[in-house]
C-alpha cells in the first residue's frame, strides 16, 4: 500500500505494529496490544523456523516499564500442542514468569494461524 503512494506521503504513514512480520522484544510485542497483551499467544520465530509446531505462551499477566522496552511477563506454555505443567522438578506450574523477554524476537500469534497449522499438522 505505502509503495503506491508518494514518496513524501509514504514516510508519514505509520504502519500497523501487529501487522509487521519482523520480531520485537516479548514487550515491545505485547506493549503494542489491547490489554497489554493479557489472553493473548506470542511465539518465537526461531522455534517455527526449527520446525517445532504448535508452541506459544499464553499470556496471563504484564506488567510494562519504560514505555514497552522492558517489563515482566507472566504465562502458561504450550509445547507442541500442549500444556507443560511442570519446570524442572518444581512441581505444578501453571502461570510462571516468561524467561528471554528481551533476548528473543517475539511475535503475535493470530488465532486463526494457530488453527490453521493445527490442521497442516495433524494431516
Amino acid at each position: 500500500m505505502a509503495s503506491s503512494l508518494p514518496p513524501a506521503i509514504a514516510r508519514l504513514i505509520k504502519p500497523n505494529p501487529l501487522a509487521q512480520n519482523h520480531s520485537r522484544s516479548l514487550y515491545e510485542t505485547l506493549s503494542r496490544m489491547p490489554k497489554d497483551g493479557v489472553g493473548a499467544r506470542v511465539t518465537q520465530p526461531r522455534w517455527a523456523a526449527k520446525g517445532i509446531p504448535n508452541c506459544y505462551w499464553e499470556i496471563t499477566k504484564v506488567r510494562i516499564k519504560d514505555e514497552g522496552r522492558h517489563g515482566k511477563a507472566w504465562g502458561r506454555l504450550f509445547w507442541k500442542g500442549q500444556e507443560v505443567k511442570t519446570v524442572r522438578g518444581r512441581g505444578s506450574a501453571g502461570e510462571r514468569r516468561i524467561p528471554g523477554g528481551l533476548k528473543y524476537g517475539w511475535k503475535h500469534v493470530l488465532l486463526d494461524e494457530f488453527e490453521a497449522s493445527q490442521t497442516v499438522s495433524s494431516t
